[in-house]
C-alpha cells in the first residue's frame, strides 16, 4: 500500500510539473516567429540598399583624350620632344615633312619606352624593344611599330592631339590624313 501511494505521488507531481509556468523569456514559437520576421525585414532592406544603388549610375571620370600641344614653332626639325611624356604618354616628332606623334606605349608589355637622343632611338626598360625615331621596331620582343595618333591645326593656330584615334603600321594607316601635320 505504501507503494502504491508513493505511485500517486509522483504521478500527481508529474502532471503537476507539466502544467506549471516554465521560467523562460520566450516560447520557441515565439522565438522563431521573431526569428523569421527579423530575417524577412533584414532581407527586405538589403533588397532595398541595392535597389536605391541602381539609382545612381556608376560613372569614370577621366581626362579628355584631346588636348593642345603648343605651336608648330615650337618644335625644331629633326627633334624629339619629351615635353608631354609624362603627362599625356606621347612624344612630338617634327622632321622635313610635318608634325607628328608617336603614343609612348610598348606594343610588347605596355612599358613606357625611353627617348635616349645620344642615340636616337626609344628603348623599352621592361625588355628591351627598341624603336626608330619614327617608331619602326629594330630590336627585342616587340611585335609590331608604336602607333601614332591623331594630330590637327586648331583654329587658333595651336597643334590639337587627340588620343583616342590611333594610326597603326602594320595597316598602312601612316600616311593617312591627320597621322601627320604637313607644315
Amino acid at each position: 500500500m505504501a507503494e502504491a501511494k508513493s505511485k500517486e505521488k509522483s504521478a500527481s507531481k508529474g502532471e503537476k510539473g507539466k502544467d506549471e509556468p516554465q521560467d523562460t523569456i520566450w516560447s520557441r514559437r515565439e522565438f522563431f516567429s521573431l526569428a523569421g520576421w527579423g530575417a524577412f525585414l533584414a532581407s527586405l532592406g538589403l533588397s532595398s540598399l541595392y535597389f536605391a544603388r541602381l539609382l545612381f549610375p556608376r560613372v569614370l571620370f577621366e581626362p579628355s583624350p584631346i588636348f593642345k600641344a603648343g605651336y608648330p614653332s615650337d618644335y625644331t626639325v629633326g627633334a624629339v620632344s619629351t615635353k608631354y611624356i609624362k603627362d599625356q604618354r606621347v612624344w612630338i616628332v617634327r622632321d622635313e615633312e610635318g608634325i607628328y606623334v608617336i603614343y609612348g606605349l610598348c606594343t610588347h608589355l605596355g612599358c613606357t619606352p625611353r627617348w635616349l637622343n645620344t642615340e636616337s632611338k626609344y628603348k623599352c626598360p621592361c625588355h628591351g624593344s627598341g624603336f626608330t625615331k619614327e617608331g619602326m621596331h629594330f630590336e627585342g620582343p616587340a611585335p609590331r611599330p608604336l602607333e601614332r595618333l591623331k594630330i590637327a591645326l586648331g583654329p587658333d593656330g595651336q597643334i590639337v592631339v587627340d588620343k583616342s584615334k590611333k594610326y597603326l603600321w602594320e595597316k598602312g594607316q601612316w600616311g593617312d590624313p591627320g597621322s601627320k601635320l604637313l607644315v
